[in-house]
């Protein structure tokens, strides 16, 4: 997904560039549709980002009320699961919001062409 999303990050950079774009409504359409891919993934992200939050904290309140190698294993495994999946939703994060301004450009565009 992270290569998915920055590949058509770059892919729109280099379309806005050339600001006479010849089939607009067909760019905007097909931009609107990865929109909601992306914005699919990025909540499926934020709902297992939360999750593994919420586990973490549990199995980190556990361990310190009962202490065990178990649960300070399980507590360290949380934490670094956490670690990539708060990255790559930042990742999602951001790059979508890019998105939302380049259909806000691409949309001024096609005022200025009709």
């Amino acid at each position: 997904m992270k290569k998915s999303i920055l590949d058509y990050v770059l892919e729109v950079e280099n379309i806005l560039k050339n600001k006479k774009i010849d089939n607009i409504d067909d760019v905007i359409e097909n931009h609107l549709i990865k929109i909601s891919f992306y914005q699919h993934e990025r909540l499926i992200h934020l709902i297992v980002t939360v999750l593994f939050a919420i586990l973490s904290i549990i199995s980190f309140l556990y361990t310190i009320n009962f202490p065990s190698i178990g649960l300070m294993i399980l507590t360290f495994m949380f934490l670094l699961l956490l670690i990539p999946y708060i990255m790559h939703y930042y990742l999602l994060e951001n790059n979508v919001q890019k998105l939302y301004i380049y259909y806000d450009k691409m949309k001024k565009i096609k005022d200025k062409n009709i």
